[in-house]
């Protein structure tokens, strides 16, 4: 059995528990709270169910107790930059982490990656939603005088979103600094982005998601290629999911002696399924 703690007890780290206990490989080595000491931590895998912008200062705590670690780090722009900082980390103490293994990035990353396989020349498109993103909610969380928060993603087509992001305000906030402050946030700079203050998020609140990946290419000489992945999923459901599917890898690749930070483009996706390897090809091929 894989032991498997997790770290952080939000929407993902419930989805993820859920996951580890249907798993049948798997058992759960505890949960840990950003408060806890991580020191006494027994286990082979830790899922770092943290905001995104804890992920690296966390994971590198447990890369050096020797524990291999899955997050879901989801700002795009960062995650080579985060795989070359843990890379070197993970070698010396001999331990593995997957980054980025939640299904955007992660596992729609791998569909980008067969869809570029199968139309080399082309271009793909990725539409979200229309849904409650994570990540843009807890960055939207995080900025000062920001009671709670809600980021919807609504597609416009081509990989154009627009980020509609509901607020509560502390009280006595000024508004018009707020949506300064959200505007400059990484999370939110390169997208459209309007802030409506409402007095309840609460009543707003739903975590379905989807995803719309388009693909518009070339086999060979051959043109008008045209593949389509469409999902419509519970959000944290799927994304705690994908980081349990993960820590399976991460535990054979950490026995296998290939240390080192992956994405899960680099992983074999047999290596995300439960039971006997020869038994798997046979039914899946």
């Amino acid at each position: 059995m894989i032991r498997v703690a997790i770290l952080g007890f939000g929407n993902i780290g419930r989805a993820a528990e859920e996951a580890i206990i249907a798993a049948p490989d798997m058992e759960l080595a505890g949960i840990y709270h950003h408060y806890d000491s991580l020191e006494d931590m027994q286990a082979d895998v830790a899922l770092v169910c943290t905001p995104t912008r804890e992920v690296e200062v966390f994971a590198k705590r447990l890369i050096e107790k020797g524990i291999c670690t899955i997050d879901s780090f989801d700002i795009h722009t960062q995650i080579y930059p985060l795989r070359q900082t843990l890379m070197p980390l993970n070698r010396a103490n001999k331990s593995v982490s997957i980054i980025s293994a939640g299904w955007d990035p992660g596992s729609d990353s791998v569909v980008r990656a067969l869809l570029l396989a199968m139309a080399p020349k082309g271009i793909t498109y990725t539409n979200f939603g229309p849904g409650r993103s994570m990540g843009h909610t807890v960055a939207a969380k995080a900025i000062d005088g920001v009671k709670d928060a809600l980021s919807m993603t609504i597609p416009l087509g081509t990989g154009v979103h627009r980020r509609m992001v509901y607020v509560e305000l502390e009280e006595g906030v000024n508004a018009k600094d707020v949506e300064q402050r959200l505007l400059k946030d990484e999370y939110f700079a390169h997208d459209e982005t309007h802030m409506i203050v409402v007095d309840s998020v609460d009543a707003l609140n739903n975590v379905a998601h989807g995803v719309n990946l388009v693909r518009d290419g070339v086999s060979g000489d051959t043109h008008n290629q045209r593949f389509a992945f469409n999902m419509t999923i519970n959000n944290p459901a799927l994304a705690g999911q994908v980081m349990v599917s993960c820590a399976r890898a991460a535990f054979r690749l950490q026995r296998e002696e290939r240390y080192g930070a992956y994405t899960m483009i680099e992983i074999p996706p047999i290596y995300l399924l439960p039971g006997d390897e020869e038994t798997n090809i046979r039914s899946l091929v």
